[in-house]
């Protein structure tokens, strides 16, 4: 009988520990997880300390918002975050290595972590273009067909094809309207001189002459 009833009262002693047991682990397991959110807002917190103090740092150079008002620097603002991103990395990793690529961005990029360099280049796509400024003259309208249509006799073809109707880029391929222009003439020659490393961009531009250079950068300052 004495068996019996311990067998009888064995599983409800049990299922009682259980239950005893139960909002301890259920606290704990709050704990781990109040824990961990805290973390991820800590981490959180912490990139965007650091991508606020380094958007301040660029603005020096490329203005607030990434508005530059020298030509020294391109304008950031409205840029396609992809290609922000590659050209960071590649900053980084001294893979785009053209004479302001090494003079500026070297050192700047050279501590910057893969989340860090996401985070800047969505701040920068974010923001409104600058505008480019209208403005009419037979060097633009030149520089217009180029941009359209490319020189066929000179096996260039139009920058439309890939940087869309209103030269707005699209994804790696960077935004050119309202660009500065001289820094747009200056990356075509880098192009061309493979001084910055691109073959679609050499085969582009290695035909283009000075004065085409000139039109296509003054048509696509005033988009």
């Amino acid at each position: 009988m004495v068996r019996a009833e311990a067998r009888h009262r064995g599983p409800s002693a049990n299922r009682r520990r259980y239950r005893s047991r139960m909002p301890i682990a259920v606290l704990s397991l709050g704990a781990l997880t109040l824990g961990a959110c805290n973390a991820t807002a800590t981490r959180s917190e912490n990139t965007s300390s650091v991508v606020a103090g380094t958007v301040h740092v660029c603005s020096s150079c490329h203005g607030p918002e990434g508005r530059s008002i020298s030509s020294t620097f391109p304008r950031l603002a409205g840029q396609q975050e992809d290609y922000l991103i590659a050209q960071l990395k590649a900053f980084r990793d001294h893979t785009r290595a053209d004479p302001h690529a090494k003079t500026y961005m070297w050192g700047m990029a050279a501590r910057l972590s893969d989340p860090t360099i996401a985070a800047i280049a969505a701040y920068y796509a974010a923001q409104t273009p600058v505008p480019g400024e209208p403005a009419s003259s037979p060097e633009i309208t030149a520089g217009k067909t180029i941009f359209t249509q490319g020189i066929p006799s000179q096996s260039v073809p139009a920058c439309m094809a890939c940087h869309g109707d209103k030269a707005q880029g699209n994804g790696p391929i960077p935004r050119l309207a309202g660009q500065h222009r001289a820094y747009l003439a200056r990356q075509l020659e880098a192009f061309a001189s493979n001084a910055r490393a691109n073959v679609i961009m050499h085969q582009n531009s290695k035909n283009l002459t000075a004065p085409q250079i000139d039109a296509v950068t003054a048509y696509l300052a005033t988009q």
